[in-house]
Order: C-alpha cells, then sequence, then structure tokens
C-alpha cells in the first residue's frame, strides 16, 4: 500500500491512497482525514487503507490522477523526528578526515540526534535558507513511520511496530555544524526543514527488498541533473531499523507517528571509502562525504557545498526500474524573508 497527504486540506493535508505505479489515488478521508490519524488508530485504519488500496488497483472505486507537485511530506508535521547514523562508515570518514579517532563505542551503540519536526518540506518545495555560507548540504536516507512503542521495547516488538517507510532529504548546514556541537548541545539551527517522499509505503511493497530490518535497493542522488549516488541502502548499515527504533524507546515511549531516520545512506568499496561513479563506484548521498574522501586523498576538499540555484532529486527505484516512493526534487533558493 502507499500513502500520500495531498496539500488540499489545511496544514495536515489531505490524506489518498496511491496505485502502485504512482498514476492514481483515491481519497481516504471516509478512513481517516490525515496520515497522523490513520496512524494513531492503525488498528482500525490499517486494514481498511489495505482494502481501498487492492480496490484501487482493480479500478473498483473512483480515482483521479496523482500528480507528485501535489504532494506534501506524507507528514507534514510529526510529533517526533529522530535521526539516527545506521551507516557508521560515514561517520567513520567524517572523523577520519579531520584526523579524530573513532571511539570503538560507534559501532555497537548507534548515534542519535532530536531534529525539528514541527514544519517538513514537501518533496517538490524549494529550499530556502538565507546563506550560502552556512554550507548547504543534502543528506539522502530512509525512514520508518512507527505505531506505539513502548519504553524499552526489544528489538522485536520494535519490528512490530514499524508501519510505513519513506525516503528523506535531511537538509545540513555543514559550515554551523562545528560551532554548534562545540556548545556540548547537539544540533538546532544547523539542521534545517527535511523533506520526505511523495508516498510512504508499506513494507510489503518492497517485496524480498525488505528483510524486516533493511531495504536492499540502491538510494539514487542525482545533483545538478548528474548521478552523484547510487549506494545500496542494505549494505554496510551497521544498525538495522528494529534496532534504531529499540534505541529510540530504550528510556521512553515513541507515540504513534514517529519518525525514526537511517542517516546518510553510504557504502565503501572494497573495505575503503567509496568512490565517485564516474570512476567506478557508487557515489554519495551527501556532499560531506565526498569532500571527507577527497580530504583523506588529497589534503583538502575541492567539490564545493551547495549554491543558490543548484538541485538534488532523490529516489528509489525496484528491479524493473520503477519508482517506489516517488522522488525528492527540489532547488536550493535564497531566503528573502
Amino acid at each position: 500500500m502507499k500513502l500520500a497527504t495531498l496539500k488540499s486540506g489545511g496544514r495536515d493535508g489531505r490524506l489518498v491512497v496511491v496505485s502502485r505505479d504512482l498514476t492514481a489515488m483515491t481519497d481516504a478521508g471516509e478512513i481517516a482525514p490525515t496520515l497522523q490519524a490513520a496512524i494513531d488508530d492503525w488498528a482500525v485504519c490499517g486494514p481498511k487503507l489495505e482494502a481501498l488500496a487492492e480496490s484501487l488497483e482493480h479500478g473498483s472505486v473512483p480515482s483521479e490522477r496523482f500528480h507528485e507537485h501535489d504532494a506534501l511530506s506524507p507528514l507534514p508535521r510529526a510529533y517526533q523526528w529522530a535521526d539516527g547514523s545506521a551507516y557508521v562508515n560515514h561517520v567513520e570518514l567524517v572523523r577520519k578526515a579531520r584526523g579524530a579517532e573513532m571511539p570503538e563505542s560507534f559501532w555497537t551503540d548507534p548515534l542519535m540526534y532530536q531534529g525539528g519536526s514541527d514544519s517538513f518540506l514537501a518533496p517538490r518545495d524549494p529550499i530556502r535558507l538565507g546563506d550560502e555560507a552556512w554550507g548547504i548540504d543534502m543528506e539522502g536516507e530512509l525512514a520508518v513511520i512507527v505505531d506505539d512503542v513502548p519504553m524499552g521495547a526489544s528489538r522485536e516488538v520494535a519490528a512490530g511496530r514499524i508501519r510505513l517507510l519513506m525516503l528523506v532529504n535531511d537538509v545540513s548546514l555543514r559550515g554551523l555544524i562545528p560551532a554548534e556541537l562545540g556548545k556540548g548541545f547537539g544540533f538546532f539551527q544547523s539542521k534545517p526543514s527535511s523533506a520526505f517522499s511523495p508516498v510512504a509505503v508499506t513494507p510489503d511493497e518492497l517485496g524480498d527488498k525488505w528483510d524486516g530490518g533493511k531495504v536492499h535497493l540502491p538510494l539514487c542522488v542525482d545533483y545538478n541533473g548528474k548521478p552523484f549516488g547510487r549506494a545500496n541502502a542494505g549494505i554496510d548499515m551497521t544498525f538495522d531499523f528494529p534496532t534504531l527504533v529499540a534505541h529510540a524507546a530504550k528510556t521512553r515511549p515513541l507515540s504513534a507517528g514517529t519518525i525514526i531516520g537511517s542517516g546518510t545512506v553510504s557504502n565503501k568499496l572494497d573495505g575503503e571509502p567509496g568512490k565517485p561513479i564516474a570512476e567506478g563506484g557508487v557515489g554519495y548521498s551527501c556532499l560531506a562525504e565526498i569532500r571527507m574522501v577527497e580530504t583523506i586523498n588529497t589534503g583538502a576538499p575541492k567539490t564545493p557545498f551547495m549554491s543558490f540555484g543548484d538541485t538534488v532529486r532523490i529516489e528509489m527505484l525496484d528491479d524493473k526500474h520503477h519508482s517506489v516512493f516517488g522522488a525528492i526534487e527540489q532547488v536550493v533558493e535564497k531566503y528573502e524573508g
């Protein structure tokens, strides 16, 4: 089942069921007005939405054309957005580039931060920011939306509470991060609003590409119209999604609608840092990573961060080259205030 939130319908949008090929949709308002309302009562709403999705596939309910440009992020705002760093290769490169050793605990205990969730960008909204000097970067990721998760939940319990998956562009301001982390209180200004894919999908939509914890498909990141990243989300993921969800729930319950992110998808190459696609590698899911590799290889980065007018497209294709989640496609613009 694929679900989307249309811009028509107020701040929290209007819930629709979308066909598997992303071409058609049908209104889900009689079941739940919003995706949050559906997640709040998933035991009742989930099966009804599944039935509606099957009816849509069979052409037995009214439908209309689905346009990705009309979609908000599936949850336009959420009670909680916590982003992990499941691909420890990414963290290792960050530290190696600045000559810092990585604690062994990073391989056994996930990193996670709590991001701003009161306002997410729509998947085709521009990224409006005030200053290019802030070090504007995209981060291609995956995320799950969970049902209620009790405090102290095991990995197995956490796995059973995953309801939907999405793609993420976790926008980062690299120029602000060092000083902010240096205060010892975590990210805030350096993490503006993120954007999520036009549709959220139930795990069964991924077939055997979902193993219960990881998605085994490449994440396609195009930068200014050219292939930039094709890292496989199922490779080098040190902490799978049930592990991340259980980590988040260690000392608190997670309410229905909580979003947990994977962190930047990152692959090694023969045990070494990855290479650009043009050099036979699978590329990168953020600019910071290629800059790290350049620093390691040559002593200094040469790839700049994003400028006003730059574009990013993040998408995931199945084995038949069909889009699974739709595409996040954004341009960086100057915020005029």
